[in-house]
């Protein structure tokens, strides 16, 4: 097996402390409203693992389809697409048909990745400013 490249560990990790944090929230609001109990706990931790899983898995596949040809890495990317579309079902399935996990706690934590990549140009934009200004020479 190859290497796992960087940026797939980087972005994943991003996403992975996005969905921490937002499962986090959505505990605390669970929590507020007087409607935590175990099944919601399960199920943050069976859509939050499904989630960061799928975008995990998106991400060695676009790594291996770079080093494709142009026809090879759509077919690659079009069968990964429907393997995770189905793993995801099936995690949701999971969440809504077993009664050990909370079906809305379940099923939110698969938008967290979406709402991760929506806040990601914001976040780490100081760090890329940074790198883009030059160098000042220092007096010494």
């Amino acid at each position: 097996m190859k290497k796992i490249d960087r940026t797939v560990l980087t972005e994943t990790g991003y996403i992975a402390l996005s969905v921490l944090i937002l499962s986090a929230l959505m505990q605390a609001v669970f929590l507020a409203v007087g409607a935590w109990d175990g099944a919601v706990l399960l199920g943050n931790l069976l859509g939050g693992t499904a989630a960061i899983a799928n975008f995990f898995l998106m991400g060695l596949t676009v790594q291996a389809a770079t080093a494709k040809d142009e026809k090879g890495a759509k077919a690659a990317m079009r069968s990964s697409q429907s393997l995770r579309t189905v793993f995801l079902f099936a995690a949701a399935a999971l969440g809504v048909l077993l009664p050990c996990f909370d079906t809305i706690a379940s099923l939110l934590p698969l938008f967290f990745p979406r709402i991760a990549i929506a806040f990601r140009p914001l976040v780490g934009r100081k760090k890329a400013e940074n790198r883009a200004q030059p160098d000042i020479e220092r007096k010494e």
